[in-house]
C-alpha cells in the first residue's frame, strides 16, 4: 500500500539522514525517501545501510530517490525516479517486480506517459516554490496539481497521485480537497524545531480529513 505521508530526508546541519529519518519515524512516518545529494556510491550505499536499519525498527519503507543501484545493493523497498533519471521500465528490468517504483511529474503528458511505464505511484508538482530541489520544474499551485487529478483519479488504472513541494501543514486540507492519494514532506519537517510533532502533526491532518 501506498503510504498518504511520504517523509523526504534532505541535508540539514547537525543532523544525518538516519537520524532525520528515526525522528520523521517516531512522530508516525512509514515511508522515508532518503534524497542524498552529491556524494559517492560508497558515501551512498553507507547512508542508505544506515536508513535501512532505522526503517526496519519502526516498520517503515524505505524508498531510495535516483539510484536504483543502491536500492538494489541494501534491498530497499522502492526507488522515486525524477524526470531526469532512468526510466520506470529499465529500473523494473533492473529491480524485478516486488520493488515500489514512483516517478516525479510535472504536467498531463507526464503522467499518462509514467502511467503507460507501469509506476506505483506518481508524484506531482512542485506545489510551491521549494529550495530542496535543483532544476525545479514549473510552479503548479493548487490548480494546477487540481486539474491533474481532475483528469486521472477517476481512471481505473491510475496509480496514487502525491503531491510534492514545498507543503505545510496548512495546505493538506486543501490539496485532500482536489481528491489526491497523499503528499510528500521534507523541508517543513526537517527544519522545524520539533521534527518529531511536525511529523505528528501531518499525520494527524492527512488521517483525519481522509476519506479513506
Amino acid at each position: 500500500m501506498i503510504s498518504k505521508l511520504h517523509y523526504i530526508t534532505q541535508d540539514v546541519e547537525g543532523f544525518t539522514h538516519p537520524e532525520l529519518a528515526e525522528l520523521a519515524c517516531k512522530g508516525g512516518a512509514d515511508w522515508v525517501q532518503l534524497r542524498v545529494k552529491g556524494k559517492s556510491f560508497d558515501e551512498w550505499l553507507k547512508i542508505a545501510e544506515e536508513t535501512r536499519v532505522v526503517c526496519k525498527k519502526y516498520g517503515a519503507k524505505l524508498i531510495v530517490n535516483d539510484n536504483v543501484q543502491v536500492a538494489k545493493a541494501i534491498s530497499a523497498d522502492g526507488v522515486h525516479l525524477g524526470k531526469e533519471d532512468m526510466s520506470p521500465k529499465e529500473a523494473r528490468k533492473i529491480l524485478g517486480g516486488n520493488f515500489i517504483i514512483g516517478a516525479s511529474s510535472n504536467t498531463m503528458e507526464d503522467v499518462k506517459r509514467l502511467m503507460a511505464n507501469g509506476v506505483d505511484y506518481i508524484g506531482i508538482g512542485p506545489y510551491r516554490f521549494t529550495s530542496t530541489k535543483e532544476n525545479l520544474n514549473p510552479v503548479l499551485g493548487l490548480d494546477g496539481i487540481q486539474q491533474i487529478i481532475k483528469n486521472f483519479k477517476n481512471f481505473v488504472i491510475c496509480p496514487p497521485l502525491i503531491a510534492i513541494g514545498g507543503i505545510i501543514v496548512e495546505d493538506v486540507p486543501l490539496l485532500l480537497g482536489t481528491g489526491i492519494h497523499g503528499i510528500a514532506v521534507s523541508s517543513a519537517i526537517n527544519l522545524s524545531e520539533n521534527k518529531i510533532e511536525m511529523t505528528k502533526k501531518f499525520h494527524h491532518e492527512l488521517h483525519e480529513l481522509s476519506p479513506i
